[in-house]
């Protein structure tokens, strides 16, 4: 159908009907809508397949990316969204592998991970990642330590955290700091761990 064959009231539906996200103004940058809602529409139709062999997990919406563009999508509502979206996923992996292993080997799995990461994080402060070289820049070696020690306790003892506070959480660049991808790694296994305990 072309736009002179829709007649006005459809043009009129099409031109109201509201993005799916806010976007950004002026020179503030947002995520790629076009990117945003293929990402979205993929994940919608995983999820409604239902498939026990899922060709989207959890930790594949938690590592979601997205181009920076002007007039995009506001990140703040996206990120917000995609945490929604994880934690179906998870709640439904969840659910699979405690019919298919059974409780135990699903606690089980889950406390050696989380185990993993108390023993990555237990290391002594400023030597808990790999560094990056003296001339390049990392994270912020003790911002990302205060985080560690807020992990480690949340782990250890049970102390509160939300996945959303770790969801979250950012850090400022140093040179010479932590090597970002062991650090995501991390948190990426914490969030892994707090969704699979529930």
């Amino acid at each position: 159908m072309t736009l002179s064959e829709a007649g006005p009231d459809t043009e009129v539906a099409e031109a109201q009907t509201p993005a799916p996200f806010p976007e950004t103004q002026g020179r503030e940058k947002g995520y790629d809508k076009a990117a945003v809602d293929s990402f979205l529409a993929e994940a919608r139709e995983a999820f409604e397949a239902d498939a026990a062999d899922a060709s989207l997990t959890s930790g594949d919406v938690r590592r979601a990316g997205f181009p920076l563009v002007r007039h995009g999508y506001v990140i703040a509502a996206v990120d917000a969204a995609l945490g929604r979206i994880e934690d179906a996923f998870a709640a439904r992996e969840r659910e699979r592998a405690l019919s298919r292993a059974g409780a135990r080997a699903w606690v089980g799995r889950s406390r050696d991970l989380g185990q993993e990461v108390l023993d990555r994080l237990s290391r002594p402060p400023a030597h808990r990642f790999d560094r990056v070289g003296a001339l390049r820049y990392g994270y912020r070696i003790d911002e990302v330590d205060i985080v560690a020690d807020k992990l480690a306790a949340y782990l250890e003892s049970g102390e509160p955290l939300t996945v959303e506070q770790v969801r979250t959480v950012a850090f400022r660049m140093q040179r010479g700091g932590y090597r970002e991808v062991q650090v995501d790694a991390v948190l990426d296994a914490v969030v892994e761990v707090m969704l699979a305990i529930g």
